[in-house]
Order: C-alpha cells, then structure tokens, then sequence
C-alpha cells in the first residue's frame, strides 16, 4: 500500500511548484522603458497576474517544469530569449478534437481568465502595434488578447499566428473574414505620456509566450530574440542560463490515438 503521507508531500510540492511559476519573478514590480517609439519586454517579466484560478501561466526555465497536467507538448527553452517562456495551463484542447469549454479552455472575452500586467513608462504617444514571439504546436494554442490600463479595444482582442513548432514573431488579427489573421493589424493606442500597463489575456489554453513587444513603426518586423529591454524602475532579473548538458523534457501527458469529442474549431 502507498504511503498517503508521501503522496500527500508530493501533491503539496507539485501545488507550491506550480504557484511559484505562475508568480512574479520579483517582489519589486519592473516599469519597462519606451524608446524612440519601442518597447519591447520578456513575458516572464510581468508584474502580477488575474484570474487564474481556471488556468494559468507557468513559467519555464531550464531547471523549472511545472507538472500541471494535462500537458501534451515538451518544453521548449532551447531558443526562449532569455531562457524562459509562460504558458498557460492545464491544456485540455490542442486540436479540434477536444471539447470546446468556453471559460475553461477558451475564452472568446478578454480580461476575463489568466491576465498578465506589465508596467511600461512611454514618452512617445501613438499607435503601437503589438508583436508576440510565440511557439505553437496545434490549432488550437495560437491565440491571445491584448488590452491597455485595464481596457480591451477590439484593436487589441484576437492576436493570431499560423506559425508552427518554432520560436516566431508574430502580429496578425484574426477576423471573421480571415481566420489566420490579418498581418499588421493589431495595435493599442497610446494617447498620452508616462506609465502606462499592458495587458494580456488568454484565449486558447496551451498558449506558449516568450516575448512582447511594441512598435509605432508600423513595417517593423523584430528577428531572433528581438531588441533588448529598457526600465525607467527596478533592475531587470538574470536571463536564465541552458546548462551544457540541459536537454527538452518530453510531454507530461501522451496525445491519445483518438479524440474523444468531435467539436467546431475556435481557433
């Protein structure tokens, strides 16, 4: 017979493990620096997050791997720009075989379920449009919301990309006339000078985030990790570094051969 006070400790360190991951780095909340009409900000720099009782963002790093099951892709540091990527889990739709659960694992409203806030200072008012490097797998862990102070224009909801199992930048709306998003086309508008806070929301749980960035340039377009931070307060944390003998870890949760349900695609 097993122990139940070993499978008690070991429940009660995968539970504090996996509030550690989806906690702030530091106490001390960062405000990230605009610069001639740019900001750019790694996602595991947020300064609180929301509503994640249903699901959550987790972070990983090369010696971090939250067991939050059902997760059904492995990690994938390797390429993270600062050694470390959020996502949102559990993940219990990754294709659109599984059921389609609006407010567990959907959400189509923004603000609503796993909400990250970042505090950035800008200098230069306007429209920044909102870049997002991501790693995907499936169809149905592509999307997410953007919001400002707390409000969530239609600009900013349904960011999309179609980019697969790869580290990729991304700023595409999804539409319902272009379900892969229209390039360009999702942007928040700053109307005035000095801090402000950045919102993201989740859509799809599964979502796998690395990095934000904003832009008044409308044909910028960021490559590899993109340009480093900027911060008027705090100092930024350490990137986290990939051991020489660090390797992926496989999947906590097996795919099954067959979907149980049949349901439209949200993504």
């Amino acid at each position: 017979m097993k122990n139940p006070f070993a499978l008690l400790a070991i429940t009660v360190t995968t539970l504090l493990l996996g509030v550690l991951a989806a906690a702030p780095i530091e106490a001390t909340q960062l405000v990230f620096a605009e610069q001639g009409g740019l900001v750019a900000f790694e996602a595991e720099h947020f300064a609180k997050q929301e509503h994640n009782t249903v699901r959550a963002w987790h972070r990983f790093t090369p010696t971090q791997r939250p067991k939050i099951a059902p997760d059904t892709d492995g990690t994938h540091v390797i390429g993270a720009s600062g050694g470390a990527y959020l996502e949102i889990l559990p993940d219990t739709r990754w294709s659109h075989g599984e059921k389609y659960l609006p407010g567990e694992n959907f959400s189509a409203e923004p603000g609503k379920m796993a909400v990250l806030t970042y505090r950035v200072h800008f200098t230069t008012p306007g429209r920044y449009h909102v870049w997002a490097r991501v790693y995907s797998t499936g169809p149905e862990d592509n999307g997410l919301h953007f919001g400002l102070d707390g409000q969530w224009p239609e600009s900013g909801r349904q960011w999309q990309t179609i980019k697969k199992k790869t580290w990729s930048w991304d700023s595409r709306q999804r539409t319902e006339q272009v379900h892969v998003g229209v390039l360009g086309q999702l942007f928040l508008d700053v109307l005035t000078v000095g801090e402000h806070t950045i919102q993201v929301s989740m859509r799809e749980d599964g979502f796998e985030l690395d990095k934000i960035l904003l832009t008044t340039d409308a044909k910028y377009t960021p490559q590899d990790h993109g340009p480093d931070s900027r911060v008027v307060k705090g100092s930024l944390p350490l990137p986290f570094p990939l051991g020489e003998n660090y390797f992926e870890a496989p999947a906590l949760t097996p795919i099954p051969t067959q979907a149980t349900t049949t349901t439209p695609g949200a993504g």
